[in-house]
């Protein structure tokens, strides 16, 4: 029986390997392409020219790389930060209206994104921060927030305060009880807040546009016309760059995650 369910894991996983993997070899091959008419299997002709684009085009690879990982690695903190003490708030101290806080806080995935945007792009224009990267930082961190806060609630509630309290009652202060107790236990759900958010904001594409109007650039902001104009070969060789460089900045995050539980620890 044990053998029976290894197996079926195992092509499951196999499936699920291929599923991913094969689709992200076509996006690199369509990045070299330069023709690859119907029904041809493989490309007709191979070409640099997107990557010649990519570095010396009119949107240089580096500016639009820095600004999306310091965009979106400045929500995914704040949004992991103020997730975490607002999750602290509803499941621990047990605020007045913590139902409305919970409320509250999964509005923006219930009203539709069109709509969200423009009523927060009138919001952004009202309070002078329309076109500048403090405004796309607070409309990327209602998107991402929602999400982070589910997260950091589920976790807070699992994980509790007994120990914080038992910490507290041996002498530690309230600070470093939730330092050295409660928060090491936290960091599964802290990574996954983070990159849940990280990755939000590192997509979007239609809050940027209206809330930046087209001053603050971003990767996603290239990416999408690039599809729509049906050049597939450019919209490729971005969609590469898109995903390896979210994953190189998760694995370092993670990376730095852990050296920071090891020193806890020591």
């Amino acid at each position: 029986m044990n053998k029976k369910k290894n197996r079926l894991l195992r092509a499951v996983l196999v499936l699920t390997a291929v599923i991913i993997l094969v689709p992200a070899l076509v996006i690199v091959l369509w990045s070299f392409t330069g023709k690859w008419p119907w029904p041809h299997i493989f490309p007709a002709t191979w070409s640099l020219r997107t990557y010649e684009e990519l570095i010396f085009g009119t949107s240089p690879l580096p500016g639009l790389l820095g600004s999306s990982i310091l965009l979106a690695s400045i929500v995914a903190l704040l949004s992991t930060v103020i997730a975490t003490m607002t999750a602290r708030a509803t499941e621990i101290y047990r605020v007045p209206g913590r139902q409305l806080i919970r409320y509250a806080e999964f509005l923006p995935m219930v009203v539709p994104g069109t709509v969200f945007a423009m009523g927060f792009q009138v919001t952004l224009i009202r309070a002078g921060l329309n076109d500048t990267m403090t405004g796309v930082v607070l409309v990327h961190l209602v998107c991402g927030l929602p999400y982070a806060y589910a997260i950091m609630t589920d976790m807070t509630a699992a994980v509790g305060d007994a120990l914080e309290e038992q910490a507290q009652v041996l002498g530690a202060s309230g600070t470093k009880a939730f330092l050295d107790v409660t928060l090491p236990q936290l960091v599964p759900g802290l990574l996954s807040s983070f990159s849940m958010s990280f990755i939000i904001s590192y997509s979007q594409y239609f809050t940027t546009l209206l809330a930046g109007g087209g001053q603050v650039k971003t990767i996603a902001l290239v990416l999408v016309p690039y599809i729509q104009s049906g050049d597939r070969a450019l919209s490729s060789v971005y969609s590469v760059v898109f995903v390896g460089s979210a994953l190189i900045v998760f694995a370092v995050f993670e990376k730095a995650v852990k050296r920071a539980n090891r020193g806890m620890q020591q």
